[in-house]
């Protein structure tokens, strides 16, 4: 079971990857752009789409990971009532379960989007880009999202020990 984590975390850094390359990739068309609309008068016409699809990679390339290291913002009102009940580790692993279980509405609405543009030929608009890869990539990746808190929620329940290894 180690190993198979161990390999799990070293694939999890492939996507971490790909947000920070896109975010560089970001910042040198940004600078670029207001480089030639300051000095030549001359925006990059694409860059607003492109911003939007490097953002859609950025934020759902790394949203499993952030959903199951506990990186989302949490309001933690009643920990002292779950510390004192010693309910922790159920809590958070119910979370995670019917996080998991509510993700698949987003992963089936965003699919069947996707086809509807693919079917419909959508394009962005300057570099006509097939609108439905991206919409592919993010059904994809909150079906991961959707998938590893399954699988955490159900570790953290049953086999807590196995999470607390590979802090």
């Amino acid at each position: 079971m180690q190993a198979v984590l161990t390999g799990i975390r070293r694939l999890e850094a492939l996507p971490i990857l790909l947000a920070c390359v896109v975010l560089f990739v970001l910042m040198i068309m940004t600078f670029c752009d207001v480089v030639l609309r300051s000095v030549a008068n001359s925006p990059i016409e694409a860059a607003t789409e492109l911003t939007r699809i490097f953002v859609a990679i950025m934020v759902f390339s790394v949203l499993p990971h952030i959903s199951v290291t506990g990186g989302h913002i949490a309001v933690d009102l009643a920990d002292p009532l779950f510390d004192r009940l010693g309910l922790n580790r159920w809590r958070d692993g119910l979370v995670y379960l019917a996080s998991a279980i509510m993700m698949i509405w987003p992963v089936q609405r965003v699919y069947v989007l996707a086809e509807r543009a693919r079917s419909y030929g959508d394009v962005t608009e300057y570099l006509a880009i097939p609108q439905f890869y991206i919409m592919w990539f993010i059904a994809i990746f909150t079906g991961l999202t959707a998938l590893s808190m399954f699988v955490t929620g159900l570790l953290t329940l049953f086999a807590p020990r196995v999470l607390e290894a590979q802090k």
